[in-house]
Protein backbone atom coordinates (compact mmCIF):
# COMPACT_ATOMS: atom_id res chain seq x y z
CA UNK A 1 0.00 0.00 0.00
CA UNK A 2 1.55 3.26 -1.18
CA UNK A 3 0.61 5.37 1.83
CA UNK A 4 2.16 2.82 4.19
CA UNK A 5 5.39 2.46 2.21
CA UNK A 6 5.68 6.27 2.26
CA UNK A 7 6.62 5.96 5.92
CA UNK A 8 9.49 3.56 5.26
CA UNK A 9 12.00 6.36 5.68
CA UNK A 10 12.01 9.88 7.02
CA UNK A 11 12.94 12.24 4.22
CA UNK A 12 14.14 15.76 4.93
CA UNK A 13 10.99 17.13 3.27
CA UNK A 14 8.74 15.16 5.60
CA UNK A 15 10.61 16.45 8.63
CA UNK A 16 10.38 20.06 7.45
CA UNK A 17 6.64 19.61 6.98
CA UNK A 18 6.23 18.07 10.44
CA UNK A 19 8.33 20.84 12.00
CA UNK A 20 6.23 23.58 10.40
CA UNK A 21 3.01 22.02 11.67
CA UNK A 22 4.32 21.43 15.21
CA UNK A 23 5.73 24.96 15.51
CA UNK A 24 2.52 26.53 14.29
CA UNK A 25 0.43 24.36 16.61
CA UNK A 26 2.32 25.74 19.60
CA UNK A 27 2.04 29.37 18.50
CA UNK A 28 -1.61 29.03 17.45
CA UNK A 29 -2.57 27.36 20.73
CA UNK A 30 -1.04 30.14 22.83
CA UNK A 31 -3.02 32.74 20.83
CA UNK A 32 -6.46 31.08 20.97
CA UNK A 33 -6.32 29.57 24.48
CA UNK A 34 -7.02 32.77 26.47
CA UNK A 35 -10.27 33.32 24.58
CA UNK A 36 -11.14 29.60 24.49
CA UNK A 37 -10.93 29.48 28.29
CA UNK A 38 -13.88 31.86 28.47
CA UNK A 39 -16.04 29.39 26.51
CA UNK A 40 -15.34 25.96 27.95
CA UNK A 41 -11.56 25.97 27.71
CA UNK A 42 -11.07 23.38 24.98
CA UNK A 43 -9.11 23.58 21.75
CA UNK A 44 -8.55 20.80 19.23
CA UNK A 45 -6.09 19.32 16.77
CA UNK A 46 -7.47 17.10 14.00
CA UNK A 47 -5.39 15.02 11.59
CA UNK A 48 -7.44 12.91 9.18
CA UNK A 49 -4.51 11.19 7.45
CA UNK A 50 -2.33 10.62 10.49
CA UNK A 51 -0.20 7.65 9.42
CA UNK A 52 1.58 5.26 11.82
CA UNK A 53 3.17 7.87 14.08
CA UNK A 54 6.74 6.98 13.26
CA UNK A 55 8.73 6.38 10.12
CA UNK A 56 10.46 3.04 9.75
CA UNK A 57 13.72 4.65 10.90
CA UNK A 58 11.99 5.59 14.16
CA UNK A 59 11.64 9.32 13.46
CA UNK A 60 8.48 10.88 14.89
CA UNK A 61 5.86 12.19 12.50
CA UNK A 62 3.44 15.06 13.11
CA UNK A 63 0.95 13.46 15.57
CA UNK A 64 3.65 12.58 18.09
CA UNK A 65 5.31 15.99 17.77
CA UNK A 66 2.01 17.75 18.46
CA UNK A 67 1.24 15.64 21.51
CA UNK A 68 4.74 16.10 22.92
CA UNK A 69 4.40 19.85 22.41
CA UNK A 70 1.12 19.83 24.35
CA UNK A 71 2.64 17.86 27.22
CA UNK A 72 5.22 20.58 27.77
CA UNK A 73 2.58 23.15 28.77
CA UNK A 74 0.15 22.95 31.67
CA UNK A 75 -2.59 24.89 29.90
CA UNK A 76 -2.38 22.69 26.82
CA UNK A 77 -2.38 19.48 28.86
CA UNK A 78 -5.71 20.48 30.33
CA UNK A 79 -7.32 21.92 27.19
CA UNK A 80 -6.28 19.96 24.10
CA UNK A 81 -8.61 17.49 22.41
CA UNK A 82 -6.98 15.46 19.64
CA UNK A 83 -8.49 13.34 16.89
CA UNK A 84 -6.27 11.22 14.63
CA UNK A 85 -7.65 9.19 11.75
CA UNK A 86 -6.23 6.86 9.14
CA UNK A 87 -8.05 4.53 6.77
CA UNK A 88 -5.37 1.82 7.09
CA UNK A 89 -5.87 -0.45 10.14
CA UNK A 90 -2.12 -1.11 10.24
CA UNK A 91 -1.39 2.61 10.58
CA UNK A 92 -4.04 2.99 13.28
CA UNK A 93 -2.58 0.18 15.37
CA UNK A 94 0.92 1.54 14.99
CA UNK A 95 -0.13 5.08 15.89
CA UNK A 96 -1.98 3.95 19.00
CA UNK A 97 1.08 2.05 20.15
CA UNK A 98 3.36 5.03 19.43
CA UNK A 99 1.09 7.36 21.41
CA UNK A 100 1.00 4.96 24.36
CA UNK A 101 4.81 5.03 24.41
CA UNK A 102 4.99 8.81 24.84
CA UNK A 103 6.27 9.53 28.37
CA UNK A 104 3.54 10.96 30.63
CA UNK A 105 0.94 10.92 27.84
CA UNK A 106 -1.72 10.16 30.46
CA UNK A 107 -1.17 13.63 31.88
CA UNK A 108 -3.30 14.92 29.01
CA UNK A 109 -6.78 15.65 30.34
CA UNK A 110 -8.35 14.36 27.14
CA UNK A 111 -6.95 11.07 25.88
CA UNK A 112 -6.01 11.17 22.18
CA UNK A 113 -8.65 9.59 19.95
CA UNK A 114 -7.44 7.38 17.09
CA UNK A 115 -10.06 6.18 14.60
CA UNK A 116 -10.14 4.18 11.39
CA UNK A 117 -12.37 5.82 8.76
CA UNK A 118 -12.34 6.57 5.04
CA UNK A 119 -12.32 10.34 4.51
CA UNK A 120 -15.23 11.32 2.30
CA UNK A 121 -18.63 13.00 2.22
CA UNK A 122 -19.79 11.53 5.53
CA UNK A 123 -17.01 13.21 7.50
CA UNK A 124 -17.62 16.48 5.66
CA UNK A 125 -21.34 16.36 6.54
CA UNK A 126 -20.52 15.58 10.17
CA UNK A 127 -18.10 18.51 10.48
CA UNK A 128 -20.51 20.86 8.67
CA UNK A 129 -23.15 20.27 11.35
CA UNK A 130 -20.74 20.87 14.23
CA UNK A 131 -19.87 24.15 15.87
CA UNK A 132 -16.24 23.39 16.59
CA UNK A 133 -14.02 24.63 19.34
CA UNK A 134 -10.88 26.42 18.04
CA UNK A 135 -9.22 23.76 15.91
CA UNK A 136 -6.00 23.36 13.98
CA UNK A 137 -6.92 21.10 11.08
CA UNK A 138 -4.21 19.17 9.24
CA UNK A 139 -5.04 17.26 6.05
CA UNK A 140 -2.15 15.25 4.62
CA UNK A 141 -3.43 12.69 2.11
CA UNK A 142 -1.00 10.57 0.12
CA UNK A 143 -2.46 11.84 -3.14
CA UNK A 144 -5.64 13.89 -3.40
CA UNK A 145 -8.49 11.50 -2.62
CA UNK A 146 -10.48 12.85 0.31
CA UNK A 147 -9.18 16.40 -0.04
CA UNK A 148 -11.97 18.83 -0.95
CA UNK A 149 -13.01 22.43 -0.51
CA UNK A 150 -16.01 21.17 1.43
CA UNK A 151 -13.78 19.36 3.91
CA UNK A 152 -11.58 22.40 4.48
CA UNK A 153 -14.54 24.76 4.83
CA UNK A 154 -16.33 22.44 7.26
CA UNK A 155 -13.66 23.32 9.83
CA UNK A 156 -12.39 26.72 8.66
CA UNK A 157 -15.89 28.23 9.05
CA UNK A 158 -15.60 28.22 12.85
CA UNK A 159 -13.86 30.84 15.02
CA UNK A 160 -10.22 30.17 15.83
CA UNK A 161 -9.94 27.40 13.24
CA UNK A 162 -7.00 27.29 10.86
CA UNK A 163 -6.14 24.70 8.24
CA UNK A 164 -2.94 23.22 6.85
CA UNK A 165 -3.14 20.78 4.00
CA UNK A 166 -0.83 18.83 1.75
CA UNK A 167 -1.32 19.74 -1.91
CA UNK A 168 0.32 17.09 -4.09
CA UNK A 169 0.97 19.42 -7.00
CA UNK A 170 2.75 16.86 -9.17
CA UNK A 171 -0.20 14.46 -9.13
CA UNK A 172 -2.92 17.13 -9.21
CA UNK A 173 -1.29 18.84 -12.19
CA UNK A 174 -1.53 15.59 -14.15
CA UNK A 175 -4.99 14.71 -12.84
CA UNK A 176 -6.67 17.95 -13.90
CA UNK A 177 -6.73 16.83 -17.53
CA UNK A 178 -7.28 13.13 -16.80
CA UNK A 179 -10.89 12.14 -17.45
CA UNK A 180 -10.61 9.06 -15.19
CA UNK A 181 -10.20 11.23 -12.07
CA UNK A 182 -12.28 14.18 -13.25
CA UNK A 183 -14.68 13.96 -10.31
CA UNK A 184 -11.86 14.07 -7.75
CA UNK A 185 -10.63 17.32 -9.27
CA UNK A 186 -14.17 18.74 -9.41
CA UNK A 187 -14.55 18.06 -5.69
CA UNK A 188 -11.17 19.61 -4.94
CA UNK A 189 -11.66 22.88 -6.86
CA UNK A 190 -15.42 22.97 -7.40
CA UNK A 191 -16.75 21.86 -10.80
CA UNK A 192 -17.12 25.30 -12.38
CA UNK A 193 -13.64 26.39 -11.33
CA UNK A 194 -12.10 23.05 -12.32
CA UNK A 195 -13.61 23.29 -15.81
CA UNK A 196 -12.27 26.84 -16.16
CA UNK A 197 -8.80 25.75 -15.04
CA UNK A 198 -8.74 22.96 -17.65
CA UNK A 199 -9.35 25.51 -20.39
CA UNK A 200 -6.87 28.03 -19.00
CA UNK A 201 -4.08 25.44 -18.79
CA UNK A 202 -3.95 24.89 -22.53
CA UNK A 203 -0.66 26.10 -23.99
CA UNK A 204 0.87 27.22 -20.69
CA UNK A 205 4.47 26.53 -19.71
CA UNK A 206 5.13 24.38 -16.59
CA UNK A 207 5.79 27.45 -14.43
CA UNK A 208 2.67 29.19 -15.72
CA UNK A 209 0.60 26.05 -15.02
CA UNK A 210 1.79 25.93 -11.43
CA UNK A 211 1.12 29.64 -10.84
CA UNK A 212 -2.37 29.37 -12.33
CA UNK A 213 -3.35 26.30 -10.30
CA UNK A 214 -2.15 27.84 -7.03
CA UNK A 215 -3.88 31.14 -7.81
CA UNK A 216 -7.20 29.42 -8.50
CA UNK A 217 -6.87 27.35 -5.32
CA UNK A 218 -6.21 30.50 -3.29
CA UNK A 219 -9.25 32.16 -4.87
CA UNK A 220 -11.43 29.21 -3.86
CA UNK A 221 -10.16 29.31 -0.28
CA UNK A 222 -10.74 33.06 -0.04
CA UNK A 223 -14.31 32.66 -1.25
CA UNK A 224 -14.87 30.43 1.81
CA UNK A 225 -13.46 33.05 4.17
CA UNK A 226 -9.85 31.88 4.19
CA UNK A 227 -8.60 35.36 3.33
CA UNK A 228 -5.01 34.60 4.26
CA UNK A 229 -3.46 31.83 2.17
CA UNK A 230 0.22 30.92 2.28
CA UNK A 231 1.88 28.11 0.27
CA UNK A 232 5.23 26.53 1.10
CA UNK A 233 6.84 24.77 -1.86
CA UNK A 234 8.75 21.49 -1.83
CA UNK A 235 11.02 20.73 -4.78
CA UNK A 236 12.15 17.30 -5.95
CA UNK A 237 15.63 16.10 -5.00
CA UNK A 238 17.23 17.79 -8.01
CA UNK A 239 15.23 21.02 -7.58
CA UNK A 240 14.07 20.73 -11.19
CA UNK A 241 10.32 20.85 -10.45
CA UNK A 242 7.78 21.15 -7.65
CA UNK A 243 6.69 17.95 -5.94
CA UNK A 244 4.08 19.39 -3.59
CA UNK A 245 2.98 22.35 -1.50
CA UNK A 246 1.99 22.75 2.12
CA UNK A 247 -0.92 25.20 2.05
CA UNK A 248 -1.95 27.28 5.06
CA UNK A 249 -5.35 28.98 5.24
CA UNK A 250 -6.66 31.28 7.96
CA UNK A 251 -9.33 33.91 8.44
CA UNK A 252 -7.03 36.18 10.43
CA UNK A 253 -3.85 38.14 9.70
CA UNK A 254 -2.35 37.10 13.06
CA UNK A 255 -2.29 33.46 12.05
CA UNK A 256 -0.88 34.39 8.65
CA UNK A 257 1.87 36.46 10.26
CA UNK A 258 2.86 33.67 12.66
CA UNK A 259 2.93 31.04 9.93
CA UNK A 260 4.89 33.32 7.62
CA UNK A 261 7.60 33.61 10.26
CA UNK A 262 7.75 29.85 10.73
CA UNK A 263 7.86 29.06 7.01
CA UNK A 264 10.49 31.77 6.50
CA UNK A 265 12.82 30.04 8.96
CA UNK A 266 12.31 26.66 7.28
CA UNK A 267 13.05 28.05 3.81
CA UNK A 268 16.17 26.67 2.12
CA UNK A 269 17.26 30.06 0.85
CA UNK A 270 17.03 33.76 1.62
CA UNK A 271 17.85 36.43 -0.97
CA UNK A 272 18.80 39.74 0.69
CA UNK A 273 17.07 38.33 3.77
CA UNK A 274 13.85 37.58 1.86
CA UNK A 275 12.84 33.92 2.37
CA UNK A 276 12.05 31.68 -0.58
CA UNK A 277 9.15 29.85 1.17
CA UNK A 278 10.57 26.77 -0.44
CA UNK A 279 12.44 23.67 0.62
CA UNK A 280 14.84 22.53 -2.06
CA UNK A 281 17.19 19.60 -1.35
CA UNK A 282 19.59 20.78 -4.05
CA UNK A 283 19.82 24.40 -2.91
CA UNK A 284 23.00 23.89 -0.92
CA UNK A 285 24.67 22.41 -3.98
CA UNK A 286 23.94 25.42 -6.19
CA UNK A 287 23.97 28.49 -3.92
CA UNK A 288 24.83 30.92 -6.73
CA UNK A 289 21.46 30.35 -8.37
CA UNK A 290 19.76 31.97 -5.41
CA UNK A 291 21.81 35.18 -5.45
CA UNK A 292 20.73 36.33 -8.90
CA UNK A 293 17.70 38.29 -7.72
CA UNK A 294 17.57 41.32 -5.45
CA UNK A 295 14.06 41.30 -3.96
CA UNK A 296 14.65 44.14 -1.49
CA UNK A 297 15.31 46.48 -4.41
CA UNK A 298 11.94 45.46 -5.78
CA UNK A 299 10.31 46.04 -2.38
CA UNK A 300 11.57 49.62 -2.21
CA UNK A 301 10.07 50.40 -5.61
CA UNK A 302 6.77 48.78 -4.68
CA UNK A 303 6.45 50.76 -1.45
CA UNK A 304 7.14 54.09 -3.16
CA UNK A 305 4.47 53.30 -5.73
CA UNK A 306 1.78 51.76 -3.53
CA UNK A 307 2.02 54.18 -0.61
CA UNK A 308 2.46 57.25 -2.79
CA UNK A 309 1.80 60.39 -0.72
CA UNK A 310 0.61 58.50 2.36
CA UNK A 311 1.47 58.95 6.05
CA UNK A 312 1.35 55.56 7.75
CA UNK A 313 3.03 53.53 10.53
CA UNK A 314 5.58 50.84 9.80
CA UNK A 315 3.22 48.22 11.20
CA UNK A 316 0.41 49.34 8.91
CA UNK A 317 2.76 49.20 5.93
CA UNK A 318 3.61 45.62 6.80
CA UNK A 319 0.03 44.49 7.44
CA UNK A 320 -1.35 46.08 4.29
CA UNK A 321 1.44 45.14 1.89
CA UNK A 322 2.82 41.76 2.99
CA UNK A 323 -0.17 39.50 2.30
CA UNK A 324 0.50 37.38 -0.76
CA UNK A 325 4.12 38.53 -0.94
CA UNK A 326 7.30 36.80 0.32
CA UNK A 327 8.47 39.66 2.54
CA UNK A 328 8.58 39.33 6.34
CA UNK A 329 8.46 42.15 8.87
CA UNK A 330 12.25 42.41 9.16
CA UNK A 331 12.49 43.04 5.39
CA UNK A 332 10.17 46.05 5.64
CA UNK A 333 12.09 47.51 8.57
CA UNK A 334 15.40 47.14 6.76
CA UNK A 335 14.15 48.70 3.53
CA UNK A 336 12.40 51.60 5.27
CA UNK A 337 15.51 52.34 7.34
CA UNK A 338 17.61 52.46 4.16
CA UNK A 339 15.02 54.64 2.42
CA UNK A 340 15.11 57.04 5.35
CA UNK A 341 18.91 57.21 5.24
CA UNK A 342 18.86 58.10 1.54
CA UNK A 343 16.10 60.68 1.95
CA UNK A 344 13.46 58.77 -0.05
CA UNK A 345 11.04 58.91 2.88
CA UNK A 346 10.76 60.78 6.18
CA UNK A 347 10.02 59.17 9.53
CA UNK A 348 8.70 60.29 12.92
CA UNK A 349 10.54 60.18 15.19
CA UNK A 350 13.54 60.75 12.90
CA UNK A 351 16.60 58.49 12.97
CA UNK A 352 18.50 60.97 15.17
CA UNK A 353 16.07 60.24 17.99
CA UNK A 354 15.93 56.47 17.56
CA UNK A 355 18.43 54.03 18.99
CA UNK A 356 20.46 51.55 17.01
CA UNK A 357 20.45 47.81 17.66
CA UNK A 358 23.74 46.03 16.96
CA UNK A 359 24.78 48.87 14.69
CA UNK A 360 21.53 48.81 12.72
CA UNK A 361 19.07 51.69 12.83
CA UNK A 362 15.89 50.57 14.57
CA UNK A 363 12.55 51.01 12.85
CA UNK A 364 9.86 50.19 15.41
CA UNK A 365 6.28 49.30 14.52
CA UNK A 366 4.95 52.67 15.70
CA UNK A 367 7.36 54.79 13.62
CA UNK A 368 5.30 56.94 11.24
CA UNK A 369 6.45 56.99 7.62
CA UNK A 370 5.65 59.72 5.10
CA UNK A 371 6.00 58.66 1.47
CA UNK A 372 6.60 61.37 -1.13
CA UNK A 373 3.84 62.31 -3.52
CA UNK A 374 4.63 61.08 -7.01
CA UNK A 375 6.97 58.33 -5.72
Amino acid sequence: MANISFFDESRDQSQVKATIVAKYFWAWAKVVLPTAKKFGGRIAYIDLFAGPGRYKDGTKSTPLKVLETALEDEDLRGSLVTLFNDKEPQNVSSLRAAIDEIPNVKRLRYAPQVINEEVGNEIVKLFEKMRMVPTLFFVDPWGYKGLSLGLINSVLKNWGCDCLFFFNYNRINMALTNEFVREHMNVLFGQERADAIRQELEGLSPNERESLILERLAEALKEMGGDFVLPFTFKNEHSTRTSHHLIFASKHFKGYEIMKGIMAKESSEKNQGVPSFEFSPASESFPMLFELTRPLDDLEAMLLHEFNGRRITMREVYCQHSVGRPFVEANYKKVLAEMEKTGKITAEPPMSKRRSIKGQLSFANEVIVTFPLGG
